[in-house]
């Protein structure tokens, strides 16, 4: 009889690699991916196809950036590629150094490698530290600092996360260079289906949803399935449908969960307005704030609503 390979009861999570990117330190948030099998990908649409074809067990990819907004890439897949749930959400503060090769000073630094959403987040810092300098375009936050590292860039330095000097050799010439100091990025684990966690309080729900028609109204509507239960939504974007101009879909996190009654009876509402409705998961929040609401939305009220109704159709007298 055969041993089992060592990694037979291992877990398996892709993420955007190579090591050191801003989605790698996201995945080390995760308690249950310590000692885990961790699958550098090039993309997210391999990271999900991952997931959804076997090869992973779960797929960490970056969702929404508090300066950019919604990462389009991301929402696209979610839409399009079925068998997905979101199992939980990690925040990842933005923070970029520039490195060099060892011995460079920063005096020395005309061209800087930078990916262009980088770049144009530490402009403040480069116009006023370097304001001669030229920028290359990279593919990627770890790309810039790789192409120092195996001589394919002409760059002098690099924008890169803070996590490559962990795993390369690097002169660090400064830190911190982002202009805004309170940027974010959000973070979602991605997983086959399966039930949501228990509700904590604290908890978020994701959906996309179609408009049934290209009508005045249309978008209120669907809004009102959720303002009429106090639901509020800490995520609204619109994503075209792709299959002729003027129709979109809309990205949504709402605060609350499934098991929630107004949670659910928004999205029974939802499910009736729309004619597509995915359903992305329930998931504790990953700043664990409390959802608060009116006494009015709470679960007492619609179950005692419920009760009532029944009442009345089965004929029972009204106390």
């Amino acid at each position: 009889m055969t041993s089992q390979p060592e990694d037979a009861d291992r877990r398996t999570y892709s993420y955007l690699g190579p090591a050191g990117t801003f989605t790698e330190a996201a995945l080390a948030q995760v308690p249950e991916a310590r000692a885990q099998i961790w699958r550098p990908v090039r993309n997210v649409g391999e990271a999900l196809s991952d997931v959804v074809e076997g090869r992973s067990d779960a797929a960490m990819i970056a969702i929404e950036n508090s300066v950019d907004g919604g990462v389009s890439t991301a929402q696209d897949a979610l839409a399009t590629m079925p068998g997905l749930r979101i199992v939980g959400e990690y925040l990842v503060p933005v923070d970029f150094v520039l490195v060099a090769r060892p011995g460079t000073k920063l005096e020395d630094v005309s061209l800087v490698a930078a990916h262009p959403v980088a770049y144009s987040q530490c402009l403040q810092w480069l116009s006023r530290t370097l304001p001669g300098h030229a920028h290359i375009p990279a593919s990627s936050n770890v790309a810039s600092a790789m192409g120092l590292i195996d001589g394919t860039s002409d760059a002098d330095a690099a924008i890169a996360p803070p996590g490559i000097l962990d795993h390369h050799e690097l002169e660090l010439l400064a830190e911190k260079i982002g202009d805004n100091l309170n940027a974010v990025t959000r973070f979602v684990l991605v997983s086959r289906p399966v039930a949501p966690p228990p509700p904590t309080g604290a908890d978020k729900t994701s959906l996309i949803a179609e408009l049934p028609d290209d009508h005045p109204g249309a978008l209120l509507e669907m809004l009102e399935q959720f303002a009429t239960r106090g639901i509020n939504l800490s995520l609204l974007a619109s994503r075209p449908i792709g299959d002729e101009l003027g129709r979109y879909r809309f990205v949504i996190d709402a605060d609350g969960h499934i098991e929630d009654e107004r949670m659910a009876d928004a999205l029974l509402g939802l499910r009736r307005f729309s004619p597509k409705v995915i359903f992305l998961g329930s998931y504790p929040r990953a700043d664990r704030v409390i959802v608060r609401y009116p006494d009015r939305y709470s679960d007492d009220v619609f179950i005692e609503a419920r009760d009532w109704l029944r009442g009345l159709i089965s004929g029972e007298p009204e106390s």
